[in-house]
């Protein structure tokens, strides 16, 4: 069997638990990949040594794993593999002004002389890979990335932006609602299988059931998508079915919006609007959208005279938003846009600018209401989810 080269891009230990749990995942399958990469990548507050944590539990169960397969990893040389990302989102252009630890990681991971692809599977923030692609372009053609979008894509647009402008032949899956058909099915209680198959089942698996009251590990989709079927984004697997990313997915507004404006859910929508009279360089301006307390906030960037925001709607439904600014002309406007899903006839005809890029399937049979693609994960859930049970059975001394 050739196993999958693979480096994992994760926010654990930010503001979603799920994180530890997918790490979790990961590692009890860890005799079936080479691991060359786990890097901690923005927002929130996770660190590296959040997945040392993680590594400390697999450490302890190690000894029972390694009577299983000799091919699980050794504790220590996974320890040494570990990275610091971008600590903070990238600015509007999509990338800083210097590498991390994180993107150098990508860039000699992918300039190895092997002939398998490297799979880098994002679960955070998408900056680190932005700027691997920055710093060295030419990594591009060795790349195979499985990127959990959706609430990922609303706190980094901007280096998603810079990644679809600028790399646009990259080999990419971008689950933006796909991914919840891991958790979101009912047929399966949650709660039910962490209590029976999880908890008790090891230090990795006591490690998991405290995270969270139930099952939902969100990210564990781009791993069982190496582990099962075809490896073709069209065709069924564990880790779901995609179709090709069609055009017109970014809306460019140069005014202020009504609800009557359409974008289109899990797309970009940019506003290019005017200066007033006297703006400067010590104007501050953001837009609160959709009435987010805590951001992220669309910054305002000066482009000659205009000022451009930048956002991304995670869910179908009405957005309001409001400009704070300290100029008195620009603070205290609002206006509102509707995020919606996009017409058949233009997810039906692949974009031929991205021949390699993958993204939800939009036919309404693989939805889980509201989730496009949802239920092309959700209808293998019984079978991913024994042999995960089955597998955390080895961590039973």
């Amino acid at each position: 069997m050739i196993r999958p080269r693979v480096l994992v891009s994760t926010d654990v230990g930010g503001t979603d638990p799920d994180d530890f749990q997918s790490l979790v995942h990961l590692l009890v399958y860890a005799d079936r990949f080479d691991l060359e990469g786990l890097v901690s990548s923005p927002y929130g507050a996770g660190r590296s040594s959040d997945i040392v944590t993680v590594l400390d539990c697999y450490r302890a169960d190690f000894p029972a794993l390694r009577t299983h397969s000799d091919h699980y990893p050794e504790p220590e040389a996974l320890c040494a593999i570990v990275r610091q990302g971008a600590l903070e989102t990238a600015d509007h252009r999509g990338f800083a002004d210097h590498p991390t630890e994180g993107s150098e990681l990508i860039v000699s991971c992918a300039r190895r002389p092997d002939p398998r692809p490297l799979d880098v599977l994002i679960w955070g923030g998408i900056d680190d890979l932005a700027q691997a692609l920055h710093d060295a372009p030419d990594i591009e053609p060795r790349l195979r990335v499985h990127f959990i979008g959706g609430p990922n894509k609303l706190w980094g647009i901007d280096a998603y932006d810079y990644v679809a402008t600028h790399h646009p032949g990259l080999m990419i899956i971008e689950s933006n609602s796909t991914y919840r058909g891991f958790f979101c099915d009912d047929e399966l209680d949650n709660r039910a299988f962490v209590a029976e198959h999880v908890a008790g089942h090891g230090a990795l698996g006591d490690f998991f059931a405290r995270q969270l009251p139930g099952l939902k590990m969100g990210d564990s989709p781009t791993v069982t998508w190496l582990l099962h079927g075809p490896q073709d984004p069209a065709q069924p697997s564990w880790g779901g079915r995609f179709i090709p990313v069609w055009g017109g997915r970014k809306t460019i507004f140069d005014r202020l919006t009504t609800a009557a404006d359409l974008v289109e859910a899990y797309g970009t929508v940019e506003f290019v609007l005017p200066q007033p009279a006297g703006y400067g360089s010590r104007d501050t301006t953001q837009m609160i959208l959709d009435n987010r307390l805590h951001g992220p906030f669309a910054v305002a960037v000066e482009l000659g005279d205009s000022l451009r925001f930048r956002y991304a709607p995670r869910d179908a439904k009405l957005i309001p938003y409001r400009i704070e600014s300290s100029h008195p002309d620009l603070t205290g406007l609002q206006g509102a846009f509707t995020a919606a899903p996009p017409p058949e006839r233009r997810w039906r005809v692949p974009d031929p600018d991205r021949p390699n890029w993958w993204c939800d399937d939009q036919t309404p049979a693989a939805a889980i209401h509201p989730w496009p693609g949802a239920g092309t994960i959700a209808t293998w859930r019984r079978e991913f989810l024994t042999d995960f049970a089955l597998r955390l059975d080895r961590c039973r001394r």
